[in-house]
């Protein structure tokens, strides 16, 4: 059962969090993701490294970034890892299946490169993240701007309706300096079609659809951990 009372949700957060920093080891690289529950388990990672854990990590957003650093985590430059040992990040949407909708904070593409590069890929969640069929959250797709008019018509064509993220009335800006288009495709029957036919778009940069890229899922459902992998 789902809830959706916020405080069951933290709750629910804060023991998938508590259960995936368990699977981190001493001399681990590790990827954050960025996220109100990736949040909870950077708090606990910090909380281990007070404890004599020794890690290093990468992160997928600046406000990650500066978390981390807060708490004594010491962050390497991702641009030049070739390897993850272990990732923990969170998800808008999942299935069964491991198919995933991210990119509700706005760091799909720092999250996917982390995504590519962990021999671990853990997701963790609350149980209302858990779907039957993608699509009731948009897909967000980060577009450099110059190909903004054409990635929107693109999308438009794919059966997409694409609506240019704002914050406050104000234009939404990327990390890496790029808009983000929130496309609302329906429930989505093939999401690796999809994905791939987003791929072919020329400026989209990354899309929010997150595709054979997760090694498990760890969803707290009440006091109990399911496991999807």
């Amino acid at each position: 059962m789902a809830f959706t009372d916020k405080n069951q949700q933290d709750a629910e957060k804060l023991a998938a969090a508590k259960a995936a920093v368990k699977l981190v080891k001493d001399g681990d690289v590790v990827g954050l993701g960025t996220g109100s529950t990736t949040t909870f388990a950077i708090i606990e990672l910090g909380k281990r490294v007070k404890e004599g854990l020794q890690i290093k990590a990468a992160a997928s957003s600046i406000r990650t970034e500066e978390l981390a650093k807060s708490l004594g985590i010491e962050i390497l430059d991702l641009g030049h890892l070739s390897q993850i040992d272990i990732s923990i990040d969170g998800a808008d949407e999942f299935t069964a299946s491991l198919d995933l909708i991210k990119g509700g904070g706005g760091a799909l593409f720092r999250e996917k490169i982390i995504a590519s590069l962990s021999k671990n890929a853990i997701i963790i969640t609350d149980a209302s993240k858990k779907v039957k069929k993608l699509g009731a959250f948009t897909v967000p797709i980060e577009v450099i701007p110059l190909a903004y008019q054409y990635v929107f018509d693109q999308i438009n064509n794919l059966g997409g309706n694409g609506i240019l993220r704002t914050i406050e009335n104000q234009t939404f800006i990327t990390d890496n300096g790029n808009l983000i288009i929130d496309a609302d495709f329906g429930l989505i029957d093939n999401p690796a079609k999809l994905a791939s036919d987003l791929n072919q778009i020329n400026g989209l940069l990354a899309h929010g659809l997150f595709i054979n890229l997760t090694s498990k899922v760890m969803m707290s459902d009440g006091t109990d951990i399911i496991i999807f992998e």
